[in-house]
């Protein structure tokens, strides 16, 4: 196939680029910089923001199917940004699709889109989206993949996936930001409760997208549907990081916050943050407050069931090779 990674350079973007070109797939990237990392790999790269329509549509030019994982990510900033990036973004990507005749589209989105600040235990693809989120990016995302399953029509199929918490050698968000919270010490447990979490190792999370794109055509089982995406292996969240954690040789976090004093900290420092317009993100949120005291797992029965979906990778090898990349970085 010829193929179109949006975001092909990025954590998840490039394990896709990888997986495609391993089974012999001709792929382009699109992404506002360079990787010579793609350049290595002959991938055919070309430049530019989701909200350029004109330079999307010149990379989806003779393309087959088209995978949209860029978004913009994160726990604060500006509305318009993640508006911009995440819906503006995502209807060029439809744009695209329909003036060249593709007619598949694998999304890319967030099980957040379904968090309303409650516990989700076992939690399946009849979840409701939430009336309010408290963060931009779970809102937007939520907005584009609604817009993505109502495009899903007999010239265009489409489908979302639902990655949950992707980690692995090469991340450059939850690992770096954890190790480091963890150096400078400000890495505090947030309640006592064993609350359960799912995650994902990136190449679990890539072959998924693989597996749907094959299976997606107008008129498929898979078409106009979203899936929960993980390593169907939920553990303690303060487990995982503290796994984490040990795989760069640092001590385990011990010390603990109640979850209101959390959720306090989060909207002084959302105040302190919109008064004054500090820069950069706030230590705390009433988001990531939330999203650390509850539990969050998913089953994995609609992938398996309709994408043969089973994940390769266990935490356990997860662990080992993120221990390897992070030796090999240096980073211990």
């Amino acid at each position: 196939m010829k193929v179109l990674v949006t975001g092909g350079g990025g954590f998840l973007g490039g394990v896709i680029v990888r997986q495609l070109l391993e089974r012999g797939d001709e792929v382009r990237s699109f992404s506002r910089g360079e990787h010579p990392g793609l350049a290595k790999l002959g991938v055919q790269q070309f430049r530019g923001d989701l909200t350029e329509r004109d330079a999307l549509f010149c990379a989806a030019s003779g393309c087959d199917i088209v995978f949209h994982v860029a978004a913009k990510a994160g726990i604060w900033g500006p509305y318009q940004e993640f508006y911009q990036a995440n819906v503006t973004g995502t209807e060029n990507v439809f744009a695209a699709c329909r003036a060249h005749g593709i007619q598949r589209l694998v999304y890319t989105s967030s099980p957040s889109v379904i968090f309303d600040g409650r516990d989700v235990e076992g939690g399946d693809e009849s979840l409701p989206y939430p009336s309010r989120y408290e963060a931009h990016y779970p809102r937007t995302k939520a907005m584009a993949e609604q817009m993505v399953l109502a495009a899903n029509s007999s010239s265009l199929a489409t489908v979302s996936l639902r990655p949950h918490l992707i980690w692995g050698p090469g991340d450059n968000h939850l690992v770096p930001r954890l190790l480091a919270k963890a150096r400078a010490r400000r890495l505090r447990r947030i309640g006592d409760r064993p609350c359960l979490v799912d995650t994902v190792y990136v190449d679990n999370a890539a072959q998924a997208h693989l597996l749907a794109g094959d299976r997606l055509f107008p008129g498929s089982e898979v078409a106009g549907k979203s899936y929960f995406i993980t390593n169907g292996e939920p553990i303690p969240l303060w487990e995982m990081v503290n796994r984490i954690l040990a795989a760069a040789a640092l001590p385990p976090v011990t010390q603990t916050v109640s979850p209101g004093m959390a959720s306090l900290a989060g909207v002084v420092c959302e105040t302190l943050w919109s008064i004054l317009q500090l820069s950069g993100e706030p230590p705390m949120t009433r988001f990531v407050a939330r999203e650390l005291a509850t539990a969050h797992w998913f089953t994995l029965a609609a992938a398996r069931r309709d994408l043969n979906y089973e994940p390769k990778v266990s935490l356990e090898e997860g662990f080992v090779m993120l221990h390897k990349w992070l030796k090999e970085k240096q980073v211990l």
